[in-house]
């Protein structure tokens, strides 16, 4: 979903030659994994293209620098490991990945790519059931329907096309994938193993750990896995609930409310908070609410903790007890076909040897500085030791994971890279979508407040661009809090058709530092939906200074 960090350099400049193709990423996997050919501008430039791939596994293929076994081990192989891996190899380090479970992680297989899948799904359904939408285009469209078994089938055999190319893909660039279990057992060492086998034991100048998460399951919660289950067990889709509970309102519940809610189910949130999709700029959430919740099948009960659920047994009901979420008083008892608990991820951290580092997790996330270097119990950056993605809990993202992963190799390899966070966007697959990038407007005047400037914010509805209007899909809006004086952008947030694939020209000028009063003279094609970003920096007004606008080259 972002450009290679590898184009960005200290200070969060980039350089404009270092963007190539191949550094293009796909929900932060490369287009190596995803099986795609790229084709070369040339003959010869598809020959040295070749001879670098080639040079790069032969070179992993030889004994690692400095008398270690490896110049780069990392521990899991899910979307971060894997962008830092083949990253590794591109810089000519000799690699190895370690995996206990299976290559692509969370992402791959539990998690964005299989969700992605069903709510294709769901999209194509709301489409066919929509007879207003369907009439106002001239179409006629006599039932809809699904087979459930082919579409957990279509999610399932996405996932498995995805694992396989991300693990060919490492292959062949002659990356080592180690089997079992990684833990760091003393300085640059690694030890690896599956139970009831010989451990072995590997040493490292560098070491990565890219363990990721597991779904959060809060106390008083049964996980049956068929009638009670987390986001593991419901993209498998082994049923379609008539009523089901989802517990939490953020990306996870609010992605499986728009499959549910299409196939057929009735759905209730279970929000602790006093508002639904609180991690939302709030504006975009009172208006998603509108869209995604209010107009289907779906209640909700906020300010609620889910103290209890008990499975469905013996033809009983999943029963919910719900409890204030300030006093813990008792509210009322839910009685619901199935439960998801979309409460969020914890990190997968426990067996890593970290006590061998003097490293103390945080609420179970391994501490790091801005370099992703782990921090130990003292403060101090434990050398040759980095943490990314989910288990270090700064932005529980795939692509930002890689991102991480990248940033981190691009400093061992002698090139200081400090990943902007701010600049990574982070979507959400509902129909319509969601997308955001940097601050809500809260945290912005927040941050404002603090630092003594003002903000000011711009909108642009979907209602006023062509391309939606032509495809009858104007519910939407863009919003855009920048500083009038500078015009930096601090935050954008979009709901509405393609809102995901939108974002990226907003991330992208967060993370190179293009002001407002630039960004507002580069040309959209007509009529697209990138208009509505278009629109949205032009209504931005600067009242600082302009910077100097340097003079076009004549062709």
């Amino acid at each position: 979903m972002s450009l290679s960090t590898a184009a960005v350099v200290a200070g969060g400049a980039v350089r404009p030659d270092a963007i190539r193709p191949a550094d293009l990423r796909f929900c932060g996997l490369r287009r190596e994994a995803l099986g795609i050919r790229l084709l070369s501008a040339s003959p010869q430039a598809g020959t040295a293209k070749r001879k670098m791939l080639a040079a790069a596994a032969t070179g992993n293929g030889a004994a690692g620098s400095g008398g270690f076994d490896y110049d780069l081990v990392i521990i899991g192989a899910g979307v971060g490991g894997h962008g830092a891996a083949l990253h590794a190899v591109e810089k000519g380090l000799k690699t190895a990945i370690i995996e206990g479970d299976v290559v692509g992680g969370t992402c791959v297989n539990r998690g964005c790519v299989p969700s992605k899948a069903l709510l294709a799904v769901s999209g194509r359904m709301r489409e066919l059931q929509d007879e207003h939408h369907m009439k106002s285009l001239g179409l006629q469209v006599s039932s809809s329907g699904y087979d459930r078994q082919s579409v957990a089938d279509h999610a399932n055999n996405l996932a498995s096309k995805i694992r396989s190319n991300l693990t060919n893909s490492m292959k062949s660039l002659g990356v080592d994938i180690l089997t079992g279990f990684g833990t760091v057992v003393g300085k640059q060492k690694v030890r690896y193993g599956k139970v009831g086998f010989p451990d072995n034991e590997i040493t490292a100048r560098n070491i990565i750990i890219a363990t990721g998460s597991v779904p959060f399951v809060p106390k008083g919660i049964e996980i049956d896995g068929k009638t009670v289950f987390t986001s593991d067990h419901a993209l498998k889709l082994e049923s379609v609930p008539d009523w089901i509970a989802i517990v939490g309102s953020g990306y996870i519940g609010l992605e499986f409310s728009d499959v549910y809610t299409a196939l057929g189910s009735e759905v209730t949130f279970v929000e602790a908070l006093d508002q639904l999709m609180p991690g939302f700029d709030p504006e975009i959430a009172k208006l998603a609410q509108r869209i995604l919740i209010n107009p289907r099948k779906i209640d909700y009960h906020t300010g609620v903790f889910a103290s209890k659920i008990t499975p469905a047994k013996n033809g009983k009901p999943v029963l919910i007890e719900l409890i204030d979420a300030k006093t813990k008083e008792h509210k009322e008892t839910l009685e619901v076909d199935a439960a998801l608990i979309a409460t969020g991820r914890a990190p997968f951290t426990k067996g890593l040897g970290l006590e061998n580092m003097n490293v103390v997790t945080q609420r179970g996330f391994i501490p790091v500085d801005e370099r992703m270097q782990v921090m130990d119990a003292d403060g101090n950056a434990v050398p040759n030791l980095y943490c990314i993605g989910d288990a270090n809990g700064k932005l529980m993202l795939a692509h930002a994971a890689s991102a991480q992963g990248i940033s981190v190799v691009e400093q061992i390899s002698g090139k200081d890279n400090i990943l902007n966070h701010l600049s990574i966007p982070a979507a959400c697959f509902t129909h319509p979508e969601i997308s955001m990038v940097g601050l809500t407007e809260p945290q912005a005047r927040e941050q404002a407040d603090q630092e003594g400037f003002e903000i000011s914010v711009v909108k642009t509805s979907f209602k006023a661009n062509t391309k939606a209007l032509a495809e009858n899909e104007g519910d939407g809006i863009a919003k855009m809090i920048y500083r009038p004086d500078t015009g930096e952008i601090l935050g954008v947030h979009i709901l509405g058709l393609h809102a995901a694939d939108l974002i990226h020209e907003a991330s992208n000028a967060i993370a190179l530092g293009t002001r407002v009063q630039d960004i507002k003279l580069v040309v959209h094609a007509h009529p697209t939906l990138s208009e509505v970003l278009d629109e949205l920096f032009k209504a931005a007004k600067v009242t600082g200074i302009p910077q100097a606008v340097s003079e076009p080259v004549a062709a």
